[in-house]
């Protein structure tokens, strides 16, 4: 933990997704005259990134049935609807959240505890089909309870958000330094004081803060196997999870009636799986899906060692799409829009990877096996929409005033659940979802 005068650390913050630029933008703010070095593999106005937060458009809510991360979500959407330097990149669209749980009430209930007013109901079926001119109508309704509409949710642009903000954060002193980080540098009586690059570049700095997503459980591996501090890695605590996404183009008049849409969710049970969604058509006209189903990557690391991890292309091979996760957009579509999406040409298939716990809570916290190393990240595929406010409890941690409700509930150390109760883990392989490899004809 900082103990005197944090102004004068100096800190480098591994990954630029929406954990490390929040960071590095709320240092600086607050301590202009420290060193804080942003390192990504990639450029941060680079045309393609591997980082879950680069992305077409991404979910601004504060729709959670868990009090802390609706509280959060109402934070950072203050933010969003208030600061000059957010404010461009966020759409107050609604979101239409189709339930097939209590999620409605206790989405609503989490509202009145905070003692937050929002345009926001629970709305029988029949009466919800015909809201937003129909376009919801043909969705399937197959168990759903009722339908949370909530008109103070949206979407933003989120790569376009990502690429300003870290703009602002170097214009206010940031520095960036585009490279793959090797492993961490670990000194003999366990201090992390600095990460090696995969050119063999050392950068230290008295904080090294962790904010590498799916990423993450590699790293610690490689960096236990070169220091010798086996505890450095993240065991059961992290999982790199993986999950498709598409978009179609709308044609001039079909995006007339979808232009002003909210946010759609296919709510489900941890029996059925994980929820899916759809965002509104963004300024090129181009609709959204994510898909349902999220999966693993379990490849040997070193020998013996075996752990989920992104493929090892620079790219992740995220624009390889193999037909099983076509076919998930494709289910995305109809779920959502029957026979009104039937026609449409699918396409921009992109495969998103993010860091995951059992819980699906954040880990922003020291790691309890190298004195100078924070670890902050762990979205699970919900982390974007707290972009503006992340940073901030990032330097609690950093200055250990954060509250000892967060501090238990991102610890690097406690207790997590099962993650049975969780429908957002990871539980199928990337392997089992290829194309089939055709022998070649002789």
């Amino acid at each position: 933990m900082i103990k005197m005068n944090p102004g004068k650390g100096s800190y480098i913050i591994a990954g630029a997704g929406v954990f490390g630029v929040s960071t590095a933008y709320h240092l600086i703010k607050k301590y202009p005259n420290a060193s804080v070095t942003l390192v990504d593999r990639d450029a941060f106005d680079a045309d393609s990134r591997v980082a879950a937060s680069w992305d077409w458009n991404k979910v601004v809510r504060a729709d959670y049935d868990d009090i802390v991360y609706c509280e959060l979500g109402l934070e950072a959407q203050d933010v969003f609807k208030s600061d000059p330097l957010w404010k461009p990149y966020f759409h107050e669209t609604g979101i239409y959240w189709i339930c097939r749980s209590e999620y409605a009430q206790d989405v609503i209930d989490n509202y009145k505890k905070l003692g937050r007013d929002a345009d926001l109901s629970a709305v029988p079926v029949n009466e919800a089909r015909k809201m937003y001119g129909g376009l919801f109508e043909d969705a399937d309704y197959t168990d759903v309870k009722e339908v949370l509409v909530n008109r103070t949710s949206g979407w933003a642009a989120a790569g376009d958000c990502l690429l300003a903000i870290t703009r602002k954060a170097i214009e206010l002193g940031v520095k960036y330094v585009t490279a793959e980080i090797a492993s961490l540098q670990v000194n003999g009586r366990g201090r992390c004081y600095g990460v090696k690059t995969a050119t063999g570049e050392t950068l230290v700095a008295s904080h090294i803060i962790l904010c590498t997503g799916a990423f993450t459980p590699k790293l610690l591996e490689l960096s236990a196997e070169s220091s010798g501090l086996t505890d450095l890695r993240a065991g059961p605590r992290i999982l790199a999870g993986g999950i498709a996404t598409g978009m179609t183009r709308l044609d001039d008049k079909t995006y007339e009636r979808f232009a002003s849409m909210p946010v759609g969710v296919q709510g489900y049970t941890v029996k059925t799986g994980p929820f899916i969604g759809s965002l509104p058509p963004t300024k090129d006209r181009e609709l959204k899906w994510w898909g349902q189903t999220i999966f693993k990557n379990t490849r040997e690391v070193l020998p013996g060692r075996h752990i989920s991890m992104p493929p090892p292309e620079p790219d992740y091979a995220q624009w390889t799409i193999p037909r099983r996760l076509k076919e998930d957009i494709r289910h995305a579509n109809n779920v959502f829009y029957g026979s009104k999406g039937a026609n449409w040409k699918l396409e921009k298939h992109r495969i998103c990877w993010d860091a995951f716990t059992t819980s699906s809570d954040f880990i922003i916290s020291p790691h309890s096996a190298s004195e100078g190393l924070y670890v902050a990240t762990c979205g699970s595929f919900h982390g974007w929409k707290f972009f503006p406010v992340l940073g901030k409890y990032v330097l609690q941690m950093l200055e250990g005033s954060m509250s000892p409700k967060l501090v238990e509930k991102w610890a690097w150390d406690r207790e997590r659940p099962d993650p049975s109760l969780n429908a957002d883990w990871p539980r199928m392989e990337m392997k089992d979802l290829l194309d089939p490899i055709r022998p070649a004809k002789l």
